[in-house]
C-alpha cells in the first residue's frame, strides 16, 4: 500500500463560527474512527498556531517560518491505501468533515519503516 499526507494550511477552518466546534470535532472524529476501523489510519493531528522553530543542519535554531513562506500547514492525517483514489476518497471525507479543501499528496516509500509496519502488525 502507498501512504499519504492529507493536510490543509493554517487558517482554513478560521471561517467556522465558535458555536459549530464541538460539531467540527465530532465529525473529525468519526472520520477517524472510520479510518482506524478500515485499518488506513497512521496519524494525524491538528497543529497549535504558533511560530514554527528552524533547526538548521548545524544546529542552529531560529524563528521561522521566514516571511517568503506563503502557507503553512494547520492540521494532517496520514493514510496508508491501495491508490490515490482512495486517498482522494479519504481527503474528501475529512474535507467534509473539517469543513476546509485537503491537499493530498504520496510520501516517498521507506523500506525500513515498512518493515517496521510489518513487525508491529500493520
Amino acid at each position: 500500500m502507498t501512504q499519504y499526507l492529507i493536510s490543509f494550511d493554517d487558517g482554513a477552518m478560521d471561517h467556522i463560527p465558535e458555536q459549530d466546534w464541538p460539531d467540527v470535532g465530532k465529525a473529525s472524529h468519526a472520520v477517524v474512527r472510520e479510518a482506524m476501523g478500515a485499518g488506513v489510519w497512521l496519524f494525524g493531528a491538528g497543529l497549535h498556531r504558533q511560530r514554527a522553530s528552524i533547526v538548521a543542519t548545524d544546529g542552529m535554531v531560529t524563528d521561522g517560518p521566514f516571511p517568503e513562506t506563503k502557507e503553512v500547514i494547520g492540521g494532517f492525517s496520514i493514510v496508508d491505501v491501495p491508490s490515490r483514489e482512495e486517498a482522494l476518497a479519504w481527503a474528501a471525507r475529512i474535507a467534509g468533515a473539517c469543513r476546509c479543501a485537503q491537499e493530498v499528496r504520496e510520501l516517498m516509500p521507506d523500506p525500513e519503516h515498512d518493515a517496521w509496519l510489518r513487525r508491529v502488525g500493520r
